[in-house]
């Protein structure tokens, strides 16, 4: 795959394409004729919990927000997605075991090498996809 130097990406390359998503969601669903249910979609970011302890993670609302609207576009194209899953809904240890790529609604106070005291804070993301999941999508 040739990379699109038009896409914005993250710090560690991955490219931001929600109307590329919409296009596989398609071709998929075009291809297999089976429902789809969305696994793993969000953003990996270095983050830190500011002087309030949370994070103001605008970036992953952004990026979910315009992922979900290019759903729901390849749904009303005739596209049967039967559900939609966020990576993740905590921080994780990526494949790599590293925690500088934070994915999560909630951070997780801990690094690479000191796990800290592992306490949980809720990021601005939490109550936004929280209102996403009580408005079925209505509010983005």
């Amino acid at each position: 795959m040739t990379p699109n130097p038009l896409l914005k990406k993250n710090e560690w390359g991955w490219a931001i394409d929600p109307i590329g998503f919409r296009i596989a969601l398609k071709e998929i669903y075009a291809r297999y004729k089976m429902p789809i249910f969305v696994t793993e979609n969000g953003i990996g970011v270095r983050e830190e919990l500011n002087e309030n302890k949370t994070v103001e993670d605008d970036y992953r609302i952004d990026y979910l927000r315009a992922h979900i609207e290019q759903m729901k576009l390849a749904m009303e194209e005739g596209v049967d997605v039967i559900g939609y899953l966020t990576w993740g809904c905590t921080d994780i240890l990526s494949s790599q075991g590293e925690m500088k790529k934070r994915y999560g609604f909630i951070f997780v106070n801990r690094d690479e090498s000191d796990l800290r005291d592992l306490k949980r804070y809720k990021k601005k993301s939490f109550e936004w996809f929280k209102n996403v999941i009580s408005t079925n999508g209505k509010q983005l």
